[in-house]
């Protein structure tokens, strides 16, 4: 989710109903703070609370001095990232690379605990790949070093987002720590939701991949989880101001150059599968001015409300995304 939960995201996200969203993941090598990159990620000004920052590193000074760092920044969590499964960060031996060396993960996790006030949380895998499965082990020494909340994503670092999640890992998980679990794979609706915290008896549920373009999913688990009553999915006339807001804040934070390039991506995952979208999103991504980019966004929007009698999705559209009787599946 780096590129993807920015503080504009994750404040959008809060807002229709997320409990908790964790920051982009920030290197902990000092060198690379002064960057703009970094300073972005680090940039919580206006954020609702909690303001959880992901840190990501394989030298645990490194990762104290980072953690101390935000805290004094603002975070009021820290969380060590053990899950990413991408080659540029596994290769430099961070991420679900470190699943690799208990001993150093212990020696993280201690330091990291030893070094800072707020809660200190960790996001990990399942193991490195099916034949080293580990995080029974990777729990223990966790909950031993103090940390305050695991969140497990049901795969491999092998497996990075291929095949299904492993939710009978997270329930042994869960069973075998005191500390909160938090389940996280493959979570896409309302109901998957609820189904996953029955099988893994989970804390709560993290969702990514699934919230990109849907912020509103955040809000239809919760209201779900609440009260058993399913939201449908919002129509155009609704996603309309969402999104113009979330390209208004978002040219705001990157500034113009940056940030019609950046916001691309989101118009894309929001007009997916709405009927004219591919074309629209050609011509969208043609233009090279916010201001061009969010007119052509508003004008796409008013055709569709315009047209009501015209069906709103492509044929090709996933029916459980437009019908609350048919949905399948909170943090962020």
């Amino acid at each position: 989710m780096a590129g993807v939960t920015d503080r504009p995201f994750r404040q959008l996200c809060k807002k229709l109903g997320a409990g908790y969203a964790v920051s982009e993941m920030a290197a902990s090598d000092p060198r690379l703070w002064a960057t703009d990159k970094t300073t972005r990620r680090l940039n919580h000004a206006g954020e609702m609370a909690p303001i959880a920052v992901q840190i990501a590193g394989s030298d645990p000074h490194m990762l104290a001095q980072a953690a101390r760092f935000n805290v004094d920044k603002g975070a009021q969590i820290i969380d060590i990232n053990m899950g990413c499964p991408a080659k540029k960060v596994c290769n430099v031996a961070c991420g679900s690379a470190l699943l690799k060396d208990e001993a150093l993960v212990e020696k993280i996790l201690l330091t990291v605990v030893n070094a800072v006030k707020v809660p200190v949380t960790l996001k990990f895998r399942t193991g490195w790949d099916r034949q080293h499965r580990n995080a029974l082990r990777i729990a223990q020494i966790a909950q031993n070093a103090g940390i305050a909340m695991l969140t497990l994503h049901g795969r491999t670092r092998a497996d990075a987002y291929t095949g299904e999640a492993e939710y009978e890992t997270i329930a042994a998980v869960k069973s075998s720590v005191n500390i909160p679990v938090v389940a996280n794979g493959d979570i896409d609706s309302a109901i998957k939701a609820q189904q996953i915290l029955k099988i893994t008896k989970a804390d709560a549920v993290m969702i990514g991949r699934a919230g990109q373009g849907r912020p509103w999913l955040y809000g239809q688990v919760a209201h779900y989880l609440r009260t058993g009553d399913l939201l449908p999915d919002p129509t155009p006339a609704q996603i309309k101001p969402i999104l113009l807001e979330h390209l208004q804040d978002h040219y705001q934070f990157y500034g113009e150059y940056q940030g019609v390039r950046t916001a691309r991506k989101h118009i894309i995952w929001y007009t997916k599968n709405l009927v004219n979208s591919e074309k629209f999103c050609a011509q969208m991504n043609t233009l090279d001015s916010p201001q061009r980019q969010w007119q052509a966004t508003k004008e796409f929007f008013d055709e569709l409300i315009n047209d009501g009698n015209r069906l709103t999705y492509s044929s090709q559209h996933n029916l459980k995304n437009v019908n609350p009787n048919k949905q399948t599946g909170v943090c962020m």
